[in-house]
């Protein structure tokens, strides 16, 4: 089930002419691998790889949507490039893999205080993402939301991110588009009311509750699916078939 099969991610990595090396793996699902890595040269600098699918599934080879998934996950990274809430993209590791720089800070989460100003700042992000015509879609997850040690909002993982690219600039694209859009912001609101309803305004209360179809639709897609993941993983791990993290 692991995205690079019984291999782990390189120990060493070459980034811009300079040697890191790998302090741990993060993360290992069927998707892809995600790794923390350190400079070899004394300067404590960090760098994060992601390298998507390489390996085979059911003996269907799949190396070349890993290598598509990579690619259009840095197009979205590049479009962002310039803004300082998203890390910069630094360079690519095989066909499938991409280094990003590595944000100071830990996942949004109630054990660390949020400053007033945060939700503003992460608005103000999602809001300059939409100015570009691109949907994030992740922002149910507060593992993607980054609360920096400068206080700020940072975004990472643009895997399911969405934009015009890949179907074109027509009126049904950008009709979904819109639609994944308003997403963001619903989700925006769920985590602001978690973390900081002091903050939370009538209206933003009201549309914090307004399901659309699209929410409905995939929670009545996902949840049976999730149940039925979970107890598959939990007797591959019982078994021994299954690596504690290729569960996440």
């Amino acid at each position: 089930m692991r995205a690079l099969g019984e291999h782990d991610l390189p120990e060493t990595i070459d980034v811009q002419g300079r040697a890191f090396r790998r302090t741990h793996s993060i993360k290992h699902d069927f998707w892809a691998a995600t790794g923390f890595y350190e400079s070899d040269d004394g300067r404590a600098e960090r760098v994060v790889l992601k390298m998507s699918r390489t390996a085979d599934f059911c003996g269907l080879p799949l190396a070349f949507l890993g290598a598509w998934l990579c690619r259009r996950e840095m197009r979205f990274y590049k479009a962002l490039g310039d803004l300082p809430n998203v890390p910069p993209l630094l360079g690519t590791v095989g066909a499938t893999g991409f280094v990003h720089g590595f944000v100071h800070g830990t996942p949004l989460s109630k054990d660390r205080p949020i400053p007033d100003t945060f939700f503003d700042d992460l608005w103000a992000l999602i809001r300059e993402l939409h100015r570009r015509n691109i949907a994030y879609v992740d922002t149910n997850k507060p593992q993607n939301i980054l609360h920096g040690d400068d206080g700020r909002p940072h975004l990472i993982d643009f895997q399911i991110s969405y934009d015009l690219f890949d179907l074109g600039n027509t009126f049904l694209n950008r009709w979904l588009l819109r639609k994944l859009q308003h997403e963001d912001f619903y989700h925006l609101l769920k985590h602001k009311k978690s973390l900081r309803p002091d903050l939370m305004s009538a209206e933003e209360l009201l549309q914090s509750e307004r399901r659309s179809w699209i929410i409905r639709l995939h929670r009545a897609i996902t949840m049976p699916y999730k149940r039925i993941r979970r107890r598959t993983f939990k007797r591959l791990r019982e078994s021994g078939r299954l690596m504690p993290e290729g569960s996440k």
